[in-house]
């Protein structure tokens, strides 16, 4: 395969999700579109102390056509990549390679298909970014068939995308967000507990809307997408796997440790 291409971008908004994670929108310094596909990844290549680096992150935003894409970065404490991203001012231009990477969910709207399917989506931290560009993908292009987000944190203020995926659940009966906060305060009322917790009851919930909705179209089991550290990611994918014996083609996986 040949080389990803290599453009400048330029830092032009940026904002807090959370008190350690900052959002990064940049656009492409020379207007070009930036196309990918929901859950790509790009690198960017930083002016570090000890020399250029490269720090991989998933793509945010959904693909609209346009020369801009969005970021989100954790602040690890004592990493130079990080600490220099949730510095960098609005203006400053750095360079990206890409887009890359299979993690990634098809449009095919009204089709056959893998994105024609219910879908769950099992996220940790700033895992939920590639998730967000698929669901945001698939709610704009038409999808209706049920989509659901299962969103894991530490802490309540650690929701990323809190108001936005709220709102989309407002807007699309098809999708929901379900957050599970394994160190919550005594106010909290949602889920409690690692995602694993969750998988097997809201994939069985998805099933059965699939199968209770299908008419001519014979029913299909969901798809799952997962995303966030390695230990989370097997743990989800042996209980889909092994407990649940769910076919290895119906369950995706990134981690990013």
């Amino acid at each position: 395969m040949p080389p990803p291409p290599t453009f400048d971008v330029r830092l032009v908004r940026a904002r807090k999700l959370s008190p350690q994670v900052r959002e990064l929108g940049f656009e492409r310094a020379d207007g070009t579109p930036v196309e990918f596909q929901a859950g790509q990844w790009v690198s960017l290549v930083l002016p570090l102390p000890e020399g250029e680096g490269r720090r991989a992150y998933s793509i945010a935003s959904h693909p609209d056509g346009s020369s801009g894409f969005e970021l989100a970065v954790t602040k690890v404490d004592g990493g130079p990549g990080s600490t220099y991203l949730h510095e960098l001012p609005v203006g400053a231009v750095v360079r990206a390679l890409g887009p890359q990477g299979f993690f990634t969910r098809p449009r095919m709207a009204g089709h056959a298909g893998p994105a024609a399917y219910p879908a769950l989506f099992v996220g940790t931290g700033t895992g939920v970014t590639p998730l967000r560009s698929m669901i945001k993908d698939a709610l704009l292009a038409g999808e209706t068939a049920p989509i659901v987000l299962l969103f894991g944190v530490r802490y309540e203020s650690d929701r990323l995308y809190r108001e936005e995926l709220e709102e989309l659940s407002r807007t699309y009966a098809n999708f929901r967000a379900v957050y599970t906060v394994s160190r919550p305060d005594a106010s909290w009322s949602g889920a409690t507990g690692y995602v694993q917790t969750h998988v097997e009851s809201l994939w069985r919930e998805l099933a059965h809307e699939r199968a209770s909705s299908a008419s001519e179209e014979a029913p299909v089991a969901p798809h799952v997408y997962i995303c966030g550290l390695e230990r989370m990611v097997s743990a989800v994918r042996d209980l889909l796997r092994k407990q649940m014996g769910i076919d290895r083609k119906q369950v995706h996986s990134e981690r990013y440790d």
